[in-house]
């Protein structure tokens, strides 16, 4: 299994806790309902990748996101993180009615900067580019449900372990990634960058 890192130092968590559809606009670019209750699915610790793949049988979707790691029940460190996404069998799942992990959990569909420490989720702010186009940028503030609200929501059901990640959803500009693009990604909280991402896309 991959690490990610935190403030220099190598972190194996067990899984990764991820929210679909907490920003309206991407739910609705979709074309999916608007959830009253956090849509929750789950990425194996094995999802965790350092290579940002374009395709891998099929072309891959980028979904950034701002995610957290957990300690002691709590948010602690912050990152940019992206969820890759097999579009196309993930639609042809959700309209047999079926899981989603094939278009979710697979082998390297989980990419972090390094995490930072942090206090809460105030002010938190992504954006995410490619070749210096803005694709996408979010915010706590426009979230359905809170980071806290959603850690709250998880723990009702499922334990946590120090160094597991929660991954809080994608604002709208979901796209399919471009071979050979470079693609950046910055993490803000209350206007001061506190961590920043590169990748090439193979």
């Amino acid at each position: 299994m991959k690490p990610v890192f935190l403030a220099g130092k190598a972190i194996y968590p067990s899984k990764i806790v991820c929210i679909g559809r907490n920003y309206v606009a991407h739910a609705e670019e979709l074309g999916n309902e608007v959830p009253t209750e956090p849509v929750v699915f789950i990425k194996p610790a094995s999802a965790i990748g350092n290579v940002l793949h374009s395709e891998l049988g099929e072309p891959l979707h980028y979904e950034a996101e701002i995610a957290f790691m957990v300690a002691s029940g709590k948010l602690v460190a912050a990152t940019l993180g992206l969820d890759l996404t097999r579009r196309e069998t993930q639609n042809r799942l959700k309209n047999k009615g079926l899981p989603w992990e094939r278009a979710k959990a697979f082998d390297g569909s989980a990419l972090f900067g390094e995490f930072v420490p942090c206090h809460g989720s105030e002010d938190l702010a992504l954006t995410f580019s490619c070749d210096g186009k803005l694709l996408q940028q979010g915010h706590t503030g426009l979230m359905l449900f809170s980071p806290e609200q959603l850690l709250a929501e998880v723990q009702t059901f499922l334990s946590l372990d120090d160094g597991d990640i929660l991954m809080t959803g994608t604002p709208a500009g979901v796209g399919a990634l471009i071979s050979g693009g470079h693609y950046h990604g910055e993490l803000f909280q209350k206007g001061n960058l506190l961590t920043r991402v590169s990748w090439q896309a193979r």
